[in-house]
């Protein structure tokens, strides 16, 4: 990784962001030799990736072809609009961020038990509120999905939150996105370490 200062390293805060939404891109190569990325729902579940999809489709294809995919999470946060930046500056406009990338082997599972585990798993992330009835290997819809598991081959991550700029360029953002109160601002805020009450 080219700008170190951005790098995250800590499994846990990885996993946060992981967890955090729902929401991940998969890209595999296409038999054309393209990449084709895919929007998929997905829980990060015991280690690896998984996701359901439908009996057939390109992605399948692609998998097939060649296991290897792409796997990318992200998590926008503030936009810094042009009135932070005092030479009202359009090349200077800037998203923080915090994104997960994983390389990884792409299998579909075969009915059984870890199916069943990671449908369930998938439920439990997308509807934490509701008490939902676990899904087993009898109901029509198992019958009628795929699961693809992906197993890291390789975890980076890392954030944007101006973790280069001197304390005082920091603390004046902050207290510029709280002012600002976007939905994002308060989060932003927080991710970059500050306590919004103080400051």
């Amino acid at each position: 990784m080219i700008r170190k200062h951005c790098e995250i390293t800590d499994p846990e805060e990885i996993r946060r962001i992981l967890a955090s939404t729902n929401i991940g891109r998969l890209a595999t190569l296409g038999t054309d030799g393209y990449p084709y990325i895919t929007p998929v729902n997905f829980v990060f579940h015991e280690g690896n990736i998984y996701f359901h999809c439908a009996v057939a489709g390109e992605k399948l294809d692609n998998m097939a072809a060649s296991p290897k995919v792409c796997f990318e999470v992200d998590t926008p946060l503030a936009y810094l609009d042009i009135k932070f930046n005092p030479e009202r500056d359009p090349c200077r406009l800037h998203q923080l961020y915090r994104c997960v990338i994983i390389r990884g082997e792409a299998r579909v599972l075969p009915d059984g038990p870890l199916k069943v585990d990671a449908l369930n798993a998938l439920t439990a992330k997308h509807e934490p509120d509701l008490d939902f009835t676990p899904v087993t290997e009898d109901m029509p819809s198992y019958k009628i999905c795929r699961v693809i598991e992906i197993k890291p081959v390789s975890i980076s991550a890392k954030s944007d939150l101006l973790q280069n700029k001197n304390p005082d360029k920091r603390s004046a953002l902050a207290r510029y996105l709280k002012k600002r109160n976007r939905p994002e601002d308060e989060e932003t805020v927080r991710a970059m370490g500050f306590d919004p009450a103080k400051i």
